[in-house]
């Protein structure tokens, strides 16, 4: 049996900490390749040699900031999609609820968009919950079960459009349910969804008590 992996003391905790509040600071007005890693210790205030300790390079330290701000939207999918069994009102929630943390937290919007993560595959962990709702939609018969194999980057790509246009041009409540509403028709069509779902799903009075929900 392996040995099991101590936990970080609570200076490397504080640390770790630091430099990724540093990066998601440096990260919301530039790229992770226009940011030395000079400036995160300068701005985290700790050692150089304390960013190694913690992350390979800099690529791996923008995957990690991107795993922080994707973690802060699943938290609002979950909340959003609590007790949803139909699996696309699931898929969804999860636009609505990039949309409001958009509105929300324009500038972490944009370091998830900056990133540059490695976080679409399919079988990343971080999209189990999405993997699972395309999966019970196929075996629904809501959407084609050709459109599941490229569907997990499909629906990212959806997703990260609505949270960079609502992030860049701090679009008003209504524009962003218009824009939700546009961009779940073209979604879901491409997935395969039928007309009906499409109009019950996408309806302006059905998106607006789901977004008072998403931000209560």
């Amino acid at each position: 049996m392996a040995a099991p992996v101590p936990s970080p003391s609570p200076r490397a905790q504080r640390t770790r900490a630091a430099l990724l509040d540093a990066g998601l600071d440096l990260l919301a007005d530039r790229p992770i390749d226009a940011v030395a890693i000079d400036e995160v210790v300068a701005r985290a205030g700790v050692a150089k040699g304390s960013f190694f300790n913690h992350f390979a390079d800099k690529q791996a330290f923008a995957d990690a900031i991107s795993a922080v701000v994707r973690g802060e939207i699943e938290l609002r999918v979950e909340a959003v999609n609590r007790d949803l069994p139909d699996p696309l009102e699931r898929l969804a929630g999860g636009m609505i609820a990039a949309a409001v943390f958009a509105q929300a937290q324009p500038r972490r919007a944009a370091v998830l968009l900056r990133a540059t993560s490695r976080m679409t595959p399919r079988d990343h962990p971080i999209n189990r919950g999405l993997r699972a709702d395309l999966d019970c939609a196929v075996a629904a018969g809501q959407i084609d079960r050709a459109s599941t194999e490229d569907g997990v980057l499909f629906w990212l790509t959806c997703c990260q459009a609505v949270l960079g246009e609502v992030a860049d041009r701090a679009l008003p409540p209504k524009a962003t349910l218009r824009l939700v509403s546009a961009m779940l028709h073209l979604g879901l069509r491409g997935l395969g969804a039928s007309a009906a779902d499409l109009a019950r799903i996408a309806a302006p009075e059905h998106l607006s008590a789901r977004f008072a929900a998403c931000t209560l």
